[in-house]
């Protein structure tokens, strides 16, 4: 019988003969990578699947190699990210390091799959995932392109707070923005109360931002969002787009999707945008 290989409450073995068998059971097509024409073992790479999750391609090796620190439980939801694990599979990999799973009812991070393979496979429109409560959960690269790589960042705080956080919202909409985010916040913590994740981004931003107390206290619970949305992106100018929303089980998830009506400069400049990329074209000094 083999002997279990255990650190503190992690089961090092069985952690990396997991990681490595849901690793090799996806194809690069399942996550949106290219293929390319040299792969000769099924599966992802171990460098795609810590570029997916956010992570030094060192340290994941480590993982799989029975030598790796004990990973915190925004990395195991990273990592559950990445590799596209249902729920059950997500909370079996919690176990296997000695954590306990996400509760039900609290915010949790871990994107379903099936949003993750719509989102794989929008390759020429601005797609994200976000948490009911503004967390930035996962982006397509023309979502980076598009306003920035905001994965693992709090939208909402990231408005209030951040310098810069506004730059991208032309600032007659900068009101409107403001007051949708706060009333969409408290109608969260008003349906989940004992989740720590909202009531403390409240707490925060209460005591830090004078403009969110004035919106919080005002008590609005409806906002509408500016439609279309506009962007004044630094490369492609101006752009007036579409936002449609799609609500995962439960609606505390949602992937947004942004597009532009043929014909138009918009869809002009989201072409152009796609074309560019994550390139750097802004002018030099």
């Amino acid at each position: 019988m083999r002997v279990r290989e255990i650190l503190g409450t992690v089961d090092r073995t069985e952690l990396a003969d997991y990681l490595r068998r849901a690793r090799t059971r996806l194809a690069p097509r399942d996550v949106g990578l290219n293929a390319g024409p040299r792969r000769r073992t099924p599966g992802l790479r171990r460098e795609e699947v810590a570029q997916l999750a956010g992570m030094s391609t060192d340290y994941y090796t480590r993982l799989e190699q029975r030598r790796g620190s004990h990973p915190s439980r925004q990395m195991l939801t990273a990592l559950a990210r990445a590799l596209r694990l249902t729920d059950t599979e997500r909370d079996h990999l919690f176990h296997l390091v000695g954590e306990e799973p996400p509760r039900p009812g609290t915010s949790s991070g871990h994107v379903r799959p099936g949003l993750l393979l719509i989102l794989d496979r929008l390759h020429d429109l601005p797609a994200s995932v976000l948490s009911d409560w503004g967390e930035m959960l996962a982006q397509n690269r023309m979502s980076v392109a598009l306003s920035g790589d905001h994965t693992g960042t709090n939208l909402i705080r990231h408005w209030f707070l951040a310098p810069g956080g506004r730059d991208l919202a032309p600032p007659e909409n900068h009101e409107q923005h403001s007051r949708a985010y706060v009333a969409s916040l408290r109608a969260v913590t008003a349906a989940r109360p004992d989740d720590p994740g909202p009531a403390a981004l409240v707490a925060e931003l209460r005591s830090r931002s004078e403009e969110f107390e004035v919106l919080w206290r005002a008590h609005d619970v409806v906002s509408e969002r500016p439609s279309p949305k506009r962007f004044v992106h630094p490369v492609v100018g101006v752009l007036e787009l579409d936002c449609e929303v799609l609500l995962s089980d439960g609606r505390s998830q949602q992937l947004v999707v942004h597009s532009a009506q043929p014909g138009t400069r918009t869809y002009e400049r989201l072409e152009l945008l796609r074309v560019v990329g994550l390139q750097d074209l802004t002018p030099g000094p």
